[in-house]
């Protein structure tokens, strides 16, 4: 399993989930946010009408692993920010964003997990 620290990019294959994605994980106090990208999109600008949406790599870089792990960490926080098919797709299969939920810019899907722990 990755390390939870903010870090330069390092390769993990992983041996399912159907390709890789940037994973990093940012602490700051009692607050967490995770970000994962789809592994071609970190560097990338989308833009589309006003919206200009940076896939930077202070905010999405972070480890390479393979979705399915990316997501199952993901899982375990409040807040989670995802950009690219192959990670939204899986998140709407494993029932994790409605996919009404997600918006697209450019063409490229972005969804977000909100979540309220009781």
């Amino acid at each position: 399993m990755p390390s939870e620290e903010q870090g330069g990019r390092r390769g993990e294959e992983g041996s399912t989930g159907g390709g890789l994605v940037y994973l990093n994980i940012m602490r700051s106090g009692y607050n967490v946010i995770v970000s994962i990208c789809d592994e071609e999109l970190l560097g990338r600008t989308l833009r589309e009408g006003g919206i200009v949406f940076k896939v930077s790599e202070p905010f999405y870089g972070g480890q390479l692993v393979d979705v399915d792990t990316a997501l199952q960490i993901a899982a375990q926080y409040s807040v989670v920010n995802m950009v690219g098919e192959r990670v939204v797709g899986r998140a709407i299969e494993l029932g994790l964003v409605h996919r009404a939920a997600v918006m697209r810019i450019e063409g490229v899907p972005h969804a977000m997990i909100l979540r309220t722990w009781i």
